[in-house]
Formats: structure tokens, sequence, C-alpha cells
């Protein structure tokens, strides 16, 4: 009863489960942050080397347990087979520095523990039978916790690999036609923590980036953090913010002191 504030970063499960016992104490303040399935666009006019790298090397950090990672893709039509037969590439090299995290010829290390292994296996093995598989999608090695960087291809909408966070090196890959429909793709998801934009045009960007229904967009980049600026999302992603003047804002009391002193 003597803590007023709370600050949870998890799963959406635990997340409500944090906010009705803080409601049922003392009403205390909380502020959750519970993950995502964040979209990014790529059109057709965008830095290609670019945005392979930042949906290969960047999406895999942390092999891919990152709750902003931005693991549902969207790339316009014109330009779909050349990106996705690039990014199977890039994969397939990346899964041959699959090891210890020790060694400084890793890049990709195993999953957290054997709970969260299993988890993602056994999407994996959902997966095949919702979406096309393009690369990866099996165990690396016989012992360890360390899974192949995959991508799937067409998901269907109702696809669990398409709608459930996973927090693994997964990815879906689907194609668009206008910024409509890219933008109506993006936006179809229970979460709304992060989304990311690959273009070569600032008005395109600026104008999608009001329309994008999450807490952060970024441009021509995967998410970028900073203790100076706002990190939340929207949704089933939580509320409140971590970060800059917003976050601080969470943990003090607005107090209105009215005066009328006689002269």
């Amino acid at each position: 009863m003597d803590i007023n504030k709370i600050s949870f970063t998890g799963s959406v499960f635990a997340g409500k489960e944090v906010q009705e016992l803080a409601a049922k104490s003392n009403l205390k303040r909380v502020v959750l942050e519970l993950g995502g399935k964040s979209p990014s666009l790529i059109f057709s006019d965008a830095d290609l080397d670019n945005a392979l790298e930042h949906h290969s090397q960047k999406f895999l950090f942390n092999t891919g347990q990152a709750c902003a990672a931005a693991s549902r893709t969207f790339v316009e039509e014109s330009i779909a087979p050349r990106f996705v037969e690039e990014l199977k590439k890039q994969y397939e090299q990346l899964a041959h520095a699959t090891g210890d995290p020790a060694d400084a010829n890793t890049f990709l290390g195993p999953l957290v523990d054997g709970k969260q292994f299993e988890r993602v296996m056994s999407f994996l093995d959902i997966g095949k039978s919702e979406a096309e598989l393009v690369t990866g999608g099996m165990r690396r090695g016989k012992k360890g916790f360390y899974i192949e960087p995959t991508i799937f291809l067409n998901p269907k909408d109702d696809a669990r690999i398409y709608r459930e966070e996973i927090f693994g090196p997964v990815m879906t890959i689907r194609t668009f036609k206008t910024e409509e429909e890219a933008v109506k793709l993006a936006n179809d998801t229970a979460y709304g923590l992060s989304s990311c934009i690959f273009t070569q045009s600032a008005s395109r960007a600026l104008r999608l980036a009001k329309q994008m229904d999450a807490g952060m967009v970024n441009v021509n980049s995967s998410q970028v953090y900073g203790f100076d600026a706002p990190f939340g999302g929207s949704k089933q992603s939580g509320q409140g913010r971590e970060g800059g003047k917003h976050g601080l804002m969470h943990y003090v009391e607005a107090k209105t002191i009215f005066f009328n002193m006689a002269v």
C-alpha cells in the first residue's frame, strides 16, 4: 500500500494481472509496456540495401527477442520478389553465424530458455501450414536453444504467426499496391508499439507516420532508443511511456495551489 506507481514490461496477460491487482490495492498508477507485432512498410523508392540491413541484422538483434521488432513486413508489390530473394540470402548467411555468444564470430545466440525455445518451435510448426516457408523454420544444431532465422511469405489473415507475438527470429512478409492498403495492413493488429516506413520521400513518410496506429514511428530505420525520447505504445502494447519528459511525468503528481492573501 506504500507503493504509488508500478512500471511493468512483459506479456499482455501479465500486464493485465498487474493492472487489476494495482486497482484492488490503492489504485496505484501503472505504466505497461507489453510488447508488439510491429509493422514495417517498404516502398519501391526505398534504399533497398538499407531496408535489407534493417530487416536482417537489425531485426535479428537479440535473436529477435525484442518487443519493438518489426516482425510484420509489408513490401510494395513491384520490388517484393527481389527483396524476398535478397533477404533470404542474408538470413541463410547469418544462420551460419549461430552459436556461443562468447565466440567473437557469433551473430545469433540462443533463445532465452527452454520454455521460450519450445514456444517458438511450436509457432514454426504452425506457420508451415499457414504460409509459405521461404527459409529457416528449423532448430539449429542438436543441442542448445538455437533456431534458424526464419521468413514466412503471404501468411493468411488469421494466421497465428501473423497475429501473435512470437518473440524470436521469425518474420512474415506480405505485399501491397497502394499507400492506403499498406497503412490498413499495418494497423490491422491488436498491438501498437512501434512501426517503420522505408521510403526516399519525406512527404510520404510524414503523411503515413500520422496514420500509423503506433506509439513510435521510425523512418528508414528500425527501432531507435534514447533516454530522452518517450518509449511505449497503444492498444494492447500497453499504456503510458518510459523515457523523456512524458516518462518522468508518470512519477509525479500535479498539484494546484491557489493563493488569496490580504495586502
